[in-house]
């Protein structure tokens, strides 16, 4: 076909438009994250002259780096209220974005393997109840009927002492959920323009007026960042600092198999986490990677320690072959909290934080953190995870109060 015959609008997801002179607005992030923020900013506020910038490809980041595990059966009051309602978004976004990203309610078991676990585990599940977050106790052989292939034998290092189990959790298509939040913001004005990396920022005074890229400088009247583990190196050109760490989360995958693997199974002492995805890879991952970096890898010893794990809760999959691994840059806190509201900056505001959470708690970040760009005044979901905790000492306290850390 030559050039004059091409159809005049291709029938593409998405523009990839020129960056224009200034914007209302421009998100820093075009992961799940800031395509979400725009996307909620245009919808329920209507902002649509913004832009997403994106350094590199759209949603190359964590977004494509991450076991697309959805649950909200977290232990603390806040935490359980905007996970929930993330929970609640993911179940009717489907319809609203009218795009199939593949959102598989399979449930998710956290396992309990000592006495501790067990205590930890039933005392998550009332507090999940108190909440209206669903959550069940099993014992072992509710946990074996649930899933068959899982080892709950006496006999191993670490025996499965029961689970805590929500129903309504599960796994969905992380690119899908990008695509599907991209040509929304497409169809709704919002431009997304790709390759365009911040160098730096304008500011009068004490307030940013403009956003220096790679493709020249952008006017706007407000910034919104949402660069998960570059959180903190775009602060440092604004001037301020962040509480956060940024270092390595890796995953793998196996080749494909037929379905073995009905649920998400989690274990925080032995430290791995099993899903199958719908393809039919088995999907796993562990903890970060203990140093601070921004590599998109990590280390061999991680990915050693998960396969012991894994081959002795399942016994089945020591015959399967790792087919590739990857990385992620997680940005996590002191607290293992999400940070999302204003910045010292005025009219920056910052969406970061969320450590291995991030993926699951995609829609509540974009409409929170769009409320706040919008009003100025946190949304009440977003209101407890601001960044002057780290000051009045009100922190939330995730690191391990969920069972495990993802």
């Amino acid at each position: 076909m030559s050039a004059d015959q091409l159809p005049e609008h291709p029938d593409f997801l998405w523009r990839n438009p020129e960056p224009k002179a200034s914007y209302d607005a421009v998100i820093v992030g075009g992961g799940g994250h800031g395509l979400a923020t725009a996307y909620f900013l245009a919808k329920n506020h209507g902002m649509t002259n913004i832009a997403v910038l994106e350094k590199g490809w759209l949603a190359g980041g964590n977004m494509a780096r991450n076991t697309t595990i959805i649950r909200s059966n977290y232990l603390w009051d806040e935490s359980a209220a905007i996970y929930e309602h993330a929970l609640k978004l993911w179940e009717i976004l489907p319809e609203e974005l009218e795009y199939d990203f593949l959102f598989s309610q399979r449930g998710v078991m956290n396992l309990a393997h000592t006495l501790g676990d067990v205590r930890e585990s039933v005392r998550r599940v009332g507090a999940n109840k108190l909440n209206g977050v669903d959550a069940e106790w099993l014992d072992p052989q509710q946990v074996k009927e649930l899933c068959p292939i899982l080892n709950i034998s006496d006999n191993i290092r670490y025996p499965v002492m029961g689970a805590t189990y929500q129903p309504r959790a599960g796994i969905a298509k992380h690119d899908h959920v990008a695509w599907a939040f991209a040509r929304k913001c497409d169809e709704l004005g919002v431009d997304i323009i790709q390759n365009c990396e911040v160098t730096g920022f304008l500011k009068d005074g004490n307030r940013v007026v403009g956003v220096k890229t790679n493709q020249g400088t952008i006017h706007t009247e407000k910034v919104g960042l949402a660069a998960a583990g570059h959180s903190s190196v775009l602060a440092e050109m604004a001037g301020f600092r962040l509480p956060i760490q940024s270092h390595p989360l890796q995953a793998l995958v196996s080749e494909l198999h037929e379905p073995v693997h009905p649920t998400v199974v989690m274990s925080n002492h032995v430290h791995v986490y099993v899903s199958q995805a719908h393809k039919g890879e088995l999907v796993m991952g562990a903890g970060v990677d203990s140093y601070n970096g921004y590599g998109q890898r990590g280390s061999f010893h991680v990915i050693e320690h998960q396969m012991a794990a894994a081959v002795e809760l399942f016994p089945i999959f020591a015959r399967a072959h790792v087919l590739r691994t990857w990385g992620g840059i997680v940005d996590t806190t002191m607290d293992a909290s999400p940070i999302i509201g204003t910045t010292p900056v005025e009219n920056m505001f910052v969406n970061c934080g969320w450590g291995t959470g991030g993926f699951k708690g995609t829609p509540a970040a974009g409409l929170t953190f769009a409320h706040t760009i919008a009003t100025g005044r946190p949304h009440e979901l977003n209101k407890p995870f601001a960044l002057e905790r780290f000051e009045t000492g009100a922190l939330i306290d995730e690191h391990g109060a969920a069972a495990v850390a993802h």
